[in-house]
């Protein structure tokens, strides 16, 4: 064949921009694209064989070979797969195997194909001009009597194809890279590229240096391979010391050892653990796995391992990291395969919001992804694949809640915040994952919804859809039929109770422990939406934060000839600190406690309180929440003689300081004070202090 010349049968002002500019946004993804083509053209010899229309050399080893060489600027890709004829060249290449760039440009600007690019040379071929100012094609066809190609072209406008020179079935791709990509050319610039790429591809890849000098290494004699180049056969001599005897008393033979070139080490794992069925793999594998993609060598608490042929084919493993809220990032990493090719990091509508913070492979051939397979394409599979997901992390955790609780207990405070976050985001997932959430007590023993409600001599009520009816804001109801189902509902509620700080509300804890009552803990932000939503899914359920009210157990009952002197005494107080508090509006209660060491406590009602979070939570569009918040209610002990001397002796000079003191004492029972609190606290209670002195 003689020099071929000619122009690309495309638009090159309008299709090199795109490709530069906007199908692949980071440029160093050229190697993805020209290693997937060498893979796909290695796997069509491969079939080709099985056929019978070809037949493989016996010696036939599958690779690829990345070779860098600084000094020339070049970057080449050598393959072993089928090759090309000069009329394929023609066709795959030159005429990029589109019609034109003017559908090119109309078909793909909205990233809404389904056409499969993925392995065919073209626009992935077309990728190595976004580093290289000239590339070259030398190519051998495994057809019988295939004359090599080569074609060459500067800027990817005008290109020149005649007979080559190959004597390899299979294809050759050179770079001239541009001034600003020679970064590629360096080994290690490039093995850093390979590793985040290629990776998992089903070939293996070779990264090499030109004219390098060989590195070698010294293996035992047994261990050499007819691969191996033998450069030095050595026999060690054992030194005096540290020669051995055998049974018989004769001297151990001296070492053989041979010097070989060093062998390649290829950088692609062809069969990666995800590949394999979950059966063959151990628990030091999935392990190792972890360390070596993630860099973590924190141990995960568990994995999970998927694979789906049916209805469409997903393997990948997801593993539960070991987080430290405080200072690690909750932002996990998921990588998207497509057949072993590297696609992204965290394509999320693959993966749902609540698991986000997972570490894991997934691997999808059947993903509909765009034309750079840079994203997904809006489509109703990938909410299937989602949805599978969260399917089987749902599985999972309901299989160890049964048949592995202990370790389950162990990751719970761990996987908790996501399990409750999931809940909110997925009904379903909800709906599988209900029985197996799990609260922990103030004995730090775990409970499920149903032990919690019987704890609390409440019974387990599933709702009908008649009260899901009522819950929906277009079922209206008459006013007084409406306001007689809402106390029909009151009255079956059963109280569960909790604490958000065991520190700050240790008084609360420690009334409630005398007198035989439990609470669960909750501790985690996201705590105070999930049991809106535990008690939206449970109409027979109430929680309150143990702070929330004075608890029927924790107070002596009055009796009924007491009362009026009761009220004389709840009245005086009610005076007294208003008074000296200075505060007409403070809401004050006198009660009975059993506990006579607690003088004063605060408490503040459920419903006002969640308001006030999720306000701040929400931030209201930066509003100042503070005008929403609710007071807390001063409650008096009556039994206390700090009280009872309040009452007795109203004109002491001491009473101020003593309203002052139990107030503050009460509060910081409940909630941090404000700086100006906490200055006069400290201040007074040095005054105190000072008192016992003299």
């Amino acid at each position: 064949m003689g020099t071929k010349k000619g122009n690309l049968s495309i638009d090159s002002e309008n299709i090199f921009p795109i490709i530069k500019k906007w199908v692949y946004s980071d440029h160093d993804i050229f190697f993805r694209e020209l290693i997937s083509n060498g893979c796909d053209a290695i796997t069509k010899l491969k079939k080709l064989d099985m056929m019978g229309e070809y037949e493989l050399p016996d010696d036939y080893k599958a690779k690829i070979q990345v070779i860098v060489n600084p000094e020339e600027k070049t970057l080449k890709f050598v393959d072993n797969g089928l090759g090309m004829t000069a009329d394929e060249v023609e066709e795959y290449i030159t005429q990029i195997a589109f019609s034109g760039a003017t559908q090119f440009l109309e078909k793909y600007k909205d990233k809404t194909s389904e056409d499969e690019m993925i392995g065919h040379f073209g626009l992935g071929f077309y990728s190595a001009f976004m580093v290289a100012d000239e590339v070259h094609i030398d190519s051998l066809s495994y057809q019988d009597g295939a004359v090599p190609v080569h074609w060459a072209s500067e800027g990817g406008t005008e290109y020149e194809m005649q007979d080559g020179n190959k004597e390899e079935v299979g294809t050759e791709i050179t770079l001239f890279l541009n001034e600003d990509s020679l970064e590629f050319a360096n080994e290690y610039r490039a093995r850093e590229v390979l590793e985040k790429y290629c990776s998992f591809m089903p070939v293996e890849i070779f990264l090499s240096k030109e004219n390098a000098e060989p590195e070698y290494e010294t293996i035992d004699e047994e261990d050499v391979l007819d691969t191996d180049e033998v450069v030095e056969h050595i026999t060690e001599e054992e030194k005096e010391d540290e020669e051995k005897e055998d049974e018989e008393g004769k001297k151990s033979e001296p070492k053989k050892k041979a010097k070989i070139v060093k062998r390649p080490v290829s950088i692609s794992d062809t069969h990666p653990l995800w590949a394999k069925n979950p059966s063959e793999c151990t628990k030091e594998e999935y392990l190792e796995f972890y360390r070596k993609v993630f860099m973590d060598y924190k141990e995960p608490l568990f994995w999970i391992h998927l694979n789906m042929d049916y209805p469409f084919n997903l393997k990948g493993i997801l593993y539960f990291p070991k987080i430290n809220m405080e200072y690690d990032s909750l932002e996990g990493v998921i990588k998207l395969y497509n057949n072993q090719v590297f696609i992204a990091d965290n394509i999320k509508e693959v993966i749902p919001d609540f698991l986000m913070v997972l570490k894991g492979v997934i691997d999808c051939p059947d993903l509909p992804l765009n034309v750079s397979r840079s994203a997904l394409q809006n489509d109703g599979f990938v909410n299937k694949v989602a949805d599978y997901i969260s399917k089987k992390v749902a599985d999972k955790l309901t299989g160890m809640f049964k048949t592995d609780k202990e370790n389950y207990e162990k990751y719970w405070d761990d996987i908790s915040p996501f399990v409750k976050f999931g809940c909110l985001k997925d009904e379903k997932f909800g709906e599988k994952i209900k029985d197996s959430i799990i609260f922990k007590n103030l004995d730090h023993k775990y409970l499920t919804l149903e032990e919690c409600i019987e704890a609390n001599g409440g019974s387990v009520v599933t709702p009908t859809e008649e009260t899901k009816e009522e819950k929906r804001p277009d079922a209206a109801k008459e006013g007084a039929e409406e306001k007689a189902a809402e106390n029909e509902v009151e009255e079956i509620k059963t109280n569960i109770y909790y604490v958000t700080n065991e520190q700050q509300q240790s008084q609360y804890i420690n009334m409630f422990k005398e007198q035989g009552q439990d609470a669960i803990l909750l501790t985690h932000n996201i705590d105070t939406s999930f049991i809106t939503y535990l008690e939206q899914h449970n109409p027979n359920i109430r929680f309150q934060r143990i702070d929330a009210e004075v608890h029927n157990s924790l107070k002596d009952e009055v009796a009924e000839e007491e009362q009026e002197e009761f009220k004389k005494t709840t009245d005086s107080l009610i005076e007294v600190f208003r008074k000296e508090l200075n505060n007409d509006k403070l809401d004050v209660k006198v009660e009975r406690l059993k506990d006579d060491n607690v003088a004063s406590m605060a408490v503040l009602p459920e419903q006002s309180r969640r308001m006030e979070e999720m306000m701040k939570m929400y931030n209201m569009g930066g509003m100042d929440t503070s005008a929403f918040a609710t007071p807390a209610t001063l409650i008096l002990n009556s039994n206390h003689p700090l009280v009872k001397f309040v009452v007795e002796h109203k004109r002491s000079k001491s009473v101020p300081v003593i309203c002052r003191q139990l107030y503050d004492l009460a509060m910081l029972a409940h909630k941090p004070l404000s700086p100006a609190e906490m200055t006069a606290f400290v201040q007074r209670s040095n005054e105190i202090m000072m008192l016992l002195t003299k």
